[in-house]
């Protein structure tokens, strides 16, 4: 049986730094991503769909806005308290907020709310991109 593939897009802006990285990205600095959200099934349902566009771009969009034009740092990047006493707004993560960890936690929240993702490909960049594929 053939398999149907749809996809989503959208965009955000964010800043972040990765912690323990030798190099660029050890400082803080920013990204426009585009994240392309990957969905499958092997049936369609009554309205001919895998899944609505509109549907799949509310809900990501409902989560990822938390990160849209704010700085993401890992919950003990050092520069967090200066930011609080700053007043600036943040957003901190358990793990660095690297391209593939950014599209890993998006497919993991879709597939929690029941949408059929079957991959999650984070852009950090126009030539730089990272995907995650869940095993289900």
């Amino acid at each position: 049986m053939g398999v149907f593939r749809v996809s989503e897009e959208v965009r955000f802006c964010y800043g972040h730094r990765l912690m323990e990285y030798q190099g660029n990205c050890s400082r803080i600095h920013g990204h426009n991503a585009r994240v392309e959200i990957v969905l499958a099934g092997t049936g369609l349902n009554k309205l001919g769909f895998v899944a609505d566009f509109a549907d799949i771009e509310k809900a990501a969009h409902e989560w990822i806005e938390q990160f849209d034009h704010k700085l993401v740092l890992r919950q003990d990047d050092p520069v967090i308290p200066y930011l609080e006493q700053a007043g600036e707004a943040y957003v901190t993560l358990p793990v660095n907020p690297s391209a593939e960890n950014f599209a890993r936690l998006i497919y993991e929240h879709l597939r929690g709310k029941g949408h059929p993702v079957a991959a999650v490909r984070f852009w950090e960049t126009e030539t730089a991109n990272a995907t995650y594929e869940g095993e289900g």
